[in-house]
């Protein structure tokens, strides 16, 4: 008859219904069994603090350079001539006639080249501030160039407090009275190993915060 219509009722079987996706998706924040799930988002890793202990690492390096090429060269180049003599001597002062100062102009110059060569390093651990071996290789190397540096500058040291003072246990006179300039070259380039030992220590703390 027109108008009526017919209901066909479809039964599906266990199989059919298990290969069937559900038409409506569960909503983000909700489980299927209509509990809100709380997601936990971590926040990327930035550099932060690291990379700005890299920035001044850099800073420190170039610092160094500075301070342990110049107490090399003021070393290297101290030379002093008194300006009266005898028939048979000469009264002249050079760094290379104690074995101590010329250790202390090799002893720098290494150290002002390491610092050098270890800048580009230095500037990857700005670029990846959580790289770790960088880190350890700077501090290892640092940690040489301390005991490296400290020996040169003790040594040299107590050559210049003898120059100052003497010894009198010894007899072994002053001599800066009369080598005025030689003394106070001597005195300065000490002076500027001992900051480059500054900066060496300050260097291995800071690439100890870094790690």
């Amino acid at each position: 008859m027109e108008g009526d219509s017919a209901a066909i009722n479809i039964t599906e079987t266990p199989k059919e219904r298990k290969g069937k996706a559900p038409l409506l998706a569960t909503p983000p924040g909700a489980s299927s069994s209509g509990k809100p799930v709380v997601q936990v988002v971590q926040p990327k890793q930035k550099g932060g603090y690291k990379r700005g202990l890299a920035v001044f690492d850099v800073v420190l390096r170039i610092a160094g350079i500075a301070t342990a090429l110049g107490a090399a060269i003021a070393m290297g180049s101290t030379d002093q001539t008194l300006p009266f003599f005898t028939q048979f001597f000469q009264f002249k002062a050079e760094y290379d006639d104690l074995p101590a100062f010329t250790f202390f102009v090799i002893a720098n110059a290494i150290t002002a080249s390491y610092l050098a060569l270890s800048i580009p390093i230095s500037i990857v651990c700005i670029m990846r501030p959580h790289a770790v071996k960088p880190r350890i290789l700077l501090m290892f190397f640092d940690t040489v160039m301390i005991a490296l540096t400290t020996s040169a500058a003790g040594g040299a040291a107590s050559i210049v407090y003898l120059a100052h003072n003497g010894n009198s246990d010894a007899n072994w006179p002053a001599i800066c009275q009369q080598f005025n300039d030689f003394c106070q070259e001597t005195s300065g380039a000490v002076v500027a190993s001992f900051l480059s030992v500054v900066v060496l220590m300050v260097l291995v703390v800071l690439s100890s915060f870094s790690l």
